[in-house]
């Protein structure tokens, strides 16, 4: 790892920083278009309640610094909010700034754990996106066929058509009806 790690308090703000300088170290041109954004804030906001908002600052250079003023960007895991340049820029980097992890990670444990490291975390996201697709597929079995407070669609077609023809067939009966009187 080319740079030391701050000498500021151990903070998630502080490695965030860490992290993300050493790829916009090694992705020279996204650093440069950082820089324009010097002074500037944004923060990085986890969907895990228990982990705190990560705000930091653009340096002079294109680097980042934890901490800042008031975010013109908030950086979720659904995408970047804000109008500003910085949030514009911030989501033209997530389009086209990937990290390589497992090249990282070969730097500190050598090249086969770090593809094992790579693997294993690949398949734990894929486990977790296929439990909760499955739990979401359980889930609504359970209120349209178990508990029946919804309706599947289909049914719910079904039963359209059927007020629409009983609709019709009153009004039939009451053209009938008219003509006797």
């Amino acid at each position: 790892m080319s740079d030391a790690l701050p000498e500021s308090k151990a903070t998630p703000e502080v490695a965030f920083c860490f992290l993300l300088n050493q790829l916009l170290h090694r992705e020279r041109w996204a650093q440069e278009r950082l820089a324009r954004f010097a002074g500037q804030c944004a923060e990085l906001q986890s969907p895990l309640p228990f982990l705190p908002p990560l705000r930091f600052s653009i340096a002079a250079d294109g680097r980042v610094e934890p901490g800042g003023a008031e975010p013109v960007a908030i950086v979720r895991l659904n995408g970047i909010e804000g109008a500003s340049a910085l949030a514009e820029e911030l989501r033209y980097l997530a389009r086209h700034l990937r990290p390589d992890i497992e090249e990282e990670l070969s730097k500190i444990f050598g090249d086969v754990a770090a593809q094992r490291i790579g693997t294993a975390v690949r398949g734990l996201w894929q486990w977790q996106a296929d439990a909760a697709l499955r739990l979401g597929e359980a889930l609504g079995d359970y209120v349209t066929d178990e508990r029946r407070w919804l309706v599947r669609r289909i049914e719910l077609q079904g039963f359209a058509q059927g007020v629409r023809a009983v609709s019709e067939a009153l009004e039939r009966l009451e053209k009938r009806i008219s003509t006797l009187d």
